[in-house]
């Protein structure tokens, strides 16, 4: 597949040899991981089917940039096991094709493809959902990019993420991955809702709970699902992997009414396209105004603001910005907030679609983005909708806001439900 030589300097850059704690080779600038510092150009020269099989590798392969560790002896993995929650997932390092699969049914078109609902037949049937990713030039297979940028998310856990077990490939080019089933998302959730409490009055998935139903979303679950919101977005920018398409599409909630993110890092190895793949126009609703503006570098400041946007419409049930065009989403923004200035957002006037003849519209200070906030609640909204991607509120100082603290008490309460429990004596009141 490759000259020995070339090969061979590959491997030796991919396993350097040991070296002193603090020495950094001269080849490199940092003392990041090898395969981070390596443009894994080789990629454009595999096929397919190779990739596929590098991928399922375990450890997972350093080519990609994946963390690994050491398989652990027996005796270390028993005892792994024993101390795992049993609703714990583990990333599958199977070869893994579509064989290993069964589609049960179409559940939705999303941003990136058709997503099906499947039994993994590899892994005691197990129910999950097969993304199928369309690719702009599937002639010319799969980017070398796409396919280190996913095999990172591989490695993404945390109860607040949808997990991403595997990605497997079929004949033709074609891309899926598996991700845990949810059925259920935060839009179809409001529009579950009663009319009377701003909701549609939709029935709920086949197969929700009943707790589901029953759970409604009022104050404390709003808290909660902005909880789970925010330690998600935290926990994904503290890994340097940014969303850029949030909306409440891209929420699930599972059985427990736990809301989860699903979509991380997917913008990042394929673009947001303009259109999903059944063209439907993707919302603009929760984009930042510095990407809508054509911005070309930005930051963690783009989700902040998608979950400013999603905070508000959980509050009223209606969203906040909803544009029909990119100029029309601009000015709804502007509209609402006011025009932005040089004194307000520096360096605005700079962006590529800022444009001086834009309307001059005055933020009405009196009137509040949201009615049914309380005051720490708005104070926490308008730091997510700050024009100024630098000044915006980050995921971190987010989930230690004082909105959050009676969530946090809560949780305290029903952790101790025994901390009135005293000896033999019974329980005080």
């Amino acid at each position: 597949l490759f000259p020995p030589l070339r090969l061979i300097i590959l491997i030796d850059k991919l396993n350097p040899a040991p070296r002193a704690k603090g020495q950094v080779p001269p080849n490199r600038v940092s003392d990041a991981p090898p395969a981070r510092q390596i443009q894994c150009s080789i990629g454009h020269f595999l096929g397919l089917d190779f990739l596929s099989l590098l991928l399922s590798l375990s450890p997972p392969l350093k080519l990609l940039g994946v963390k690994y560790s050491k398989r652990p002896s027996p005796s270390t993995a028993v005892a792994t096991r024993s101390t795992q929650s049993p609703n714990s997932f583990r990333t599958d390092t199977r070869i893994a094709t579509m064989e290993n699969y069964q589609k049960l049914e179409k559940v939705g078109e999303g941003t990136y493809g058709v997503v099906y609902r499947a039994r993994d037949l590899s892994a005691g049937g197990r129910v999950v959902a097969l993304k199928k990713i369309r690719l702009e030039a599937e002639d010319e297979g799969v980017p070398s990019t796409a396919i280190r940028e996913i095999s990172l998310l591989k490695e993404m856990r945390d109860p607040t993420i949808v997990r991403l077990f595997n990605i497997v490939h079929a004949e033709g080019h074609k891309l899926y991955l598996v991700f845990e089933f949810l059925d259920l998302d935060l839009k179809k959730f409001m529009e579950s809702l009663p009319v009377s409490e701003g909701g549609r009055g939709k029935p709920l998935p086949d197969g929700s709970s009943a707790f589901l139903s029953r759970m409604g979303m009022g104050p404390a679950v709003i808290q909660k699902f902005m909880m789970q919101l925010c330690r998600g977005v935290r926990y994904c920018h503290s890994h340097r992997i940014l969303h850029r398409d949030l909306k409440p599409q891209n929420l699930l909630i599972d059985g427990e009414g736990n809301l989860k993110l699903a979509d991380f890092g997917l913008a990042r190895a394929f673009g947001v396209p303009l259109r999903t793949y059944t063209h439907e126009v993707v919302t603009l609703w929760y984009r930042a105004p510095e990407i809508l503006l054509g911005g070309r570098q930005y930051s963690t400041g783009v989700d902040m603001w998608s979950v400013g946007c999603i905070f508000a419409e959980m509050c009223t049930r209606k969203p906040l910005f909803p544009g029909d065009s990119e100029i029309d989403e601009i000015f709804k923004i502007f509209r609402v907030l006011g025009t932005p200035s040089e004194e307000i957002w520096p360096g605005v006037t700079s962006y590529p679609d800022f444009k001086s003849s834009f309307p001059k519209w005055s933020r009405n200070l009196s009137k509040p983005l949201c009615d049914n906030l309380n005051e720490r609640g708005l104070e926490l909204l308008e730091m997510m909708l700050v024009f100024d991607p630098a000044g915006r509120i980050s995921a971190k100082q987010s989930c230690n806001h004082p909105y959050f603290e009676e969530y946090h008490a809560q949780q305290d309460a029903a952790a101790q439900p025994t901390a009135n429990y005293r000896g033999g004596n019974g329980y005080y009141r």
